[in-house]
């Protein structure tokens, strides 16, 4: 029996069974077993070793390759039973003595080698079932290392920072420790504690323990303090620690113990918060750094903690500290800052430094304030380009390129990182500012922007591309939309369309066709009169080319050309006078009004002479010249055909010609660039004594001089004129809403009505208040509407 135990206990230096000859016997599933017959061991002797050679070749040979069970009898008790308890006393005793070896500092020697101690293990755990015994023991050994582990860290007296390494190097020991015993004690894990849900494996109980002794209040502290004082030398510095790999491999060991969110990340988050908001009180309130500077100062830092945070921490824990790091420099700064910086850098024009002002005021939820400043600065610049009269020339082009430039910052500074689109909150700023800034001076915007549409139609393309000039035209038309005052913009354009036609200085007919579209299409239907217009250019040139095919080749009426059209369509009135023209050419005029007569009965003509034009001959000391000139310019010049001076007074009695008319027409033929005429004496001015003479010395490098510009300037007087035509029609629109709006209500209160006035015409333009109380008088008046009797704040539609 001594042997058996000794065989089984010490395979390694026996032979134990393999000194022992088995012999299977093959066993036909269709014969039956003879229990009493004797197995023999030895395969050569054996009369059957035929039958199984047989069988060998047929494939029936058993496999004597495998293991072979045996199960022994009569271990409970006596001798073998005592013998096999202390055998794995023993063992116990060896893995309790090395598992504390291995948890002590500092010690090295064991007892076993890493072998011996595995199957020790085994052996304990699977065969003498003392796996419960074992776990607790390798509990309490693992409960008193980190015991002493907290006690040396918690003593130990060295500067924060150098502290942190020695934790890092008490966490590297006793980690690998852990590892080598996970390894040794496999046979606990897989033959005990996977059969146990309620225990955890060797590691997590190892980690555990460490977990909830080390990282006690003491230590917690001191592991923070070394933190802090490591990133705040940092910090103050701007330089990188000499210790800052004992940071690195401390925050891997706090992932490794799933410590890293509570003990490291909140806290360096929380504290960077505060140091920065310290330094931003300290920048602005004792520094007292500008707004740029501090912006700048502020994209240093942010971009010094971001680097720190991914050499040392987690990817996850960068967002943080660099969003804590922005919040606490900009904390309580954003409205001084937006004022401070969004003024400055519009003009600067600097697009970049805006961008990144955009993703500052982002970070930290300050767009807001950011797209409040913008549209202060721009609605204060749009009102102060309006209000400034003494640049009015300037004004539409400086608003075009205030409004370039702002389209700038929109599409490239004001941009959603992750859409990569413009913010449309700054858009709506952006056109609520413009339409806010137009108010400050009402009729003038509009007037302006249509007599820059008018200069823009008139020199056309100039060698741009159909689709640069287009975009010109577009950038005139997004201001248009900024303006309440439609009216204004289309009765001042509506003139100089005129002008333009009749005077043949449109520069192409096709974008000025385009142009009406696309005004009647997108801002006022209204603007379908050009449509007419150009209808009565076409029918005139059919008159004039019937009315030449009738009269002889050699008329003098064969270069006249007569524009007729209707007075509903066109933007002039009636002279109630006009001048007397050369014998010759009203002969010519009133044979045309025959034809006419005769083909349009019923027809009225009125003629028009403010805007004839005509190209006369002159003969000059220099060579011969064709003038093309005002018809009032012509009558004038025609004159000294017969005198060779002629005084202003003569001239007006000659002509009858409106005084002013008169002077102006002289003013631009002897005061101007090109002086066909000379006056006595000399001077800018004409005068009702000067004496006027035909200039015989003028020269020109052109064969063709055109003199009648005179006519597409507007006046002061017609300026004038056209503002009186402007606030008439508005009183008649004013008056037109009122009367369908009662009509349709029946009666409303004065709020109410006025509301509803401002919503009719809002089209066209936007009217005071107080114009609107005075036309609902003007109609009560007239005896449109009525006041209610017990109620004087109500009106009521009279029938």
């Amino acid at each position: 029996m001594t042997d058996l135990i000794n065989l089984l206990t010490l395979p390694e230096s026996s032979r134990a069974f393999t000194a022992y000859r088995s012999s299977a016997v093959d066993i036909d599933a269709q014969s039956t077993y003879n229990p009493r017959k004797t197995p023999r061991l030895d395969t050569d002797s054996d009369s059957g070793s035929a039958s199984r050679s047989r069988d060998r070749l047929k494939g029936k040979n058993p496999d004597r390759t495998g293991p072979i069970k045996i199960q022994v009898h009569g271990f409970q008790g006596g001798i073998v039973g005592s013998a096999l308890t202390k055998v794995y006393d023993r063992s116990f005793v060896l893995l309790r003595y090395n598992i504390r070896q291995l948890l002590t500092k500092g010690s090295n020697e064991l007892s076993a080698t890493y072998e011996g101690i595995y199957t020790a293990c085994r052996g304990v755990v699977c065969i003498a079932g003392r796996g419960e015994m074992l776990y607790e023991t390798l509990k309490a050994e693992i409960d008193q290392c980190v015991t002493r582990l907290a006690r040396e860290l918690e003593t130990a007296n060295k500067e924060p920072v150098e502290w942190i390494g020695q934790f890092v190097e008490a966490c590297v020991w006793f980690e690998t420790q852990v590892a080598l015993l996970q390894l040794l004690l496999t046979y606990l894990d897989r033959a005990y504690v996977l059969k146990n849900p309620s225990l955890i494996s060797t590691h997590d109980l190892a980690f555990r323990l460490f977990r909830e002794r080390i990282f006690g209040d003491l230590i917690v502290h001191r592991l923070r303090t070394g933190i802090l004082t490591w990133v705040t030398w940092e910090r103050n510095e701007r330089l990188v620690h000499i210790h800052r790999p004992f940071l690195e491999a401390l925050i891997s060991h706090l992932v490794t113990h799933n410590i890293y969110d509570i003990l490291f990340e909140h806290y360096f988050v929380e504290q960077t918060h505060v140091y920065f908001s310290t330094e931003s009180r300290r920048k602005v309130e004792v520094e007292e750094m500008s707004a740029q500077e501090f912006l700048s100062h502020c994209k240093e830092r942010s971009n010094e903690e971001e680097g720190r945070a991914k050499d040392v921490m987690l990817d996850g824990t960068v967002a943080l500290v660099k969003d804590a790091t922005i919040r606490a420099l900009y904390e309580g700064r954003l409205e001084w800052m937006a004022k401070e910086v969004v003024g400055p850098l519009m003009e600067q024009q600097g697009t970049a430094k805006l961008k990144h002002a955009y993703a500052t005021f982002s970070s930290v939820d300050g767009l807001p304030v950011l797209c409040r400043e913008f549209k202060a600065y721009v609605q204060k610049t749009v009102q102060d380009i309006v209000k400034d009269a003494s640049k009015d020339d300037e004004m539409v082009d400086r608003l075009l390129q205030f409004k370039s430039f702002t389209d700038t910052v929109l599409n490239e500074a004001f941009v959603n990182p992750s859409s990569n689109q413009t913010n449309q909150d700054f858009v709506y700023a952006l056109i609520d500012a413009f339409a806010k800034g137009f108010k400050a001076r009402r009729n003038k915007p509009a007037e302006l922007i249509a007599k820059h549409v008018d200069r823009l139609m008139r020199h056309g393309q100039r060698g741009m591309s159909d689709a640069a000039f287009e975009a010109l035209l577009d950038a005139a038309l997004a201001l248009y939309r900024f303006t309440d005052d439609k009216d204004v913009f289309r009765t001042f354009y509506h003139r100089a369309l005129a002008k333009r036609l009749l005077l043949e200085r449109s520069a192409s007919d096709d974008f000025e066709k385009a142009m009406l579209k696309k005004l009647k299409e997108m801002y006022d239907p209204e603007f379908g009169m050009g449509d007419h217009m150009f209808n009565d250019l076409a029918l005139s040139r059919d008159s004039m080319r019937e009315y030449h095919a009738r009269i002889a080749d050699d008329s003098s009426a064969q270069k006249l050309s007569v524009m007729v059209l209707q007075r509903s369509v066109w933007p002039f009135v009636a002279l109630k006078k006009d001048v007397d023209l050369p014998p010759s050419m009203q002969a010519d005029l009133n044979d045309y009004t025959t034809f006419y007569k005769i083909k349009h009965q019923g027809h009225k003509l009125d003629w028009d002479h403010s805007l004839g034009s005509v190209t006369l001959k002159a003969r000059f000391a220099a060579g011969p010249k064709d003038l093309t000139v005002s018809l009032y310019q012509a009558i004038v010049l025609l004159l000294f055909n017969e005198e060779t001076d002629v005084g202003y007074r003569q001239i007006l009695e000659a002509t009858r010609m409106d005084d002013a008319e008169l002077k102006r027409t002289l003013q631009s033929l002897a005061c101007a660039n090109k002086k066909v005429l000379k006056k006595r004496p000399v001077g800018k001015e004409v005068n009702d004594d000067d004496v006027f003479y035909f200039n015989a010395e003028f020269t020109d490098s052109r064969a063709k001089v055109h003199i009648n510009s005179i006519q597409a300037k507007e006046t002061p007087e017609e300026n004038k004129r056209t503002q009186t035509h402007i606030e008439g029609d508005r009183k008649h629109y004013l008056d037109a809403a009122i009367v369908r709006i009662m009509k349709a209500k029946k009666e409303l209160s004065y709020e109410q009505l006025k509301n509803e006035t401002v919503d009719a015409v809002k089209s066209h333009f936007v009217p005071e208040v107080s114009v609107i109380k005075q036309r609902i008088a003007v109609l009560v008046e007239q005896e449109y509407l009525r006041r209610d009797e017990d109620d004087m704040n109500l009106y009521v539609y009279v029938a």
